[in-house]
């Protein structure tokens, strides 16, 4: 069974190594406002194009004071060879054991071509740097995430 986080509770926190092999946890974090991603797979059309949004959108979300961190079962050796392919200039941590995207409930029973599946729910949360949650999307817009996010960000 999932968790279903909302806007205003504490973020779980979570740590692990990043493509780079670097240790990133939320907790080290705090202070900083953070976009957390979860993703279904490195390489995908889908997947591709919202990180590349965001490598696109970095600049302008790094100046809002955030730090991206981009989450799926993926190995470390796939998200690097994802990110030099992409040149993408933010965390990517491997969770092959699904204890993070579990922790966010982003990972469950999806349906797909009338199929059911278990897999991870594309979903992002933007986390305040006092560590709770700010805004849940759930309906990404790939191409176009960073946008999305400043929209909603700049909404409030």
């Amino acid at each position: 069974m999932s968790t279903k986080l909302q806007t205003g509770d504490v973020a779980p926190d979570f740590s692990g190594i990043d493509q780079n092999g670097k240790s990133v946890s939320l907790s080290e974090l705090k202070g900083k406002r953070v976009i957390l991603y979860f993703y279904p797979k490195d390489n995908t059309s889908g997947c591709t194009a919202e990180a590349c949004s965001l490598r696109d959108g970095y600049t302008d979300l790094a100046e809002m004071g955030f730090e991206i961190i981009g989450v799926s079962p993926d190995s470390a050796q796939s998200h690097l060879k994802f990110a030099q392919k992409h040149n993408l200039n933010f965390h990517l941590l491997p969770d092959t054991d699904k204890s993070i995207l579990n922790a966010y409930g982003a990972w469950g029973e999806k349906k797909m071509y009338g199929r059911t599946s278990m897999g991870v729910i594309r979903t992002t949360f933007i986390i305040g740097a006092d560590g709770k949650i700010e805004y849940v999307v759930g309906k990404v817009d790939t191409k176009n995430h960073a946008e999305q996010i400043k929209k909603l960000v700049a909404a409030k």
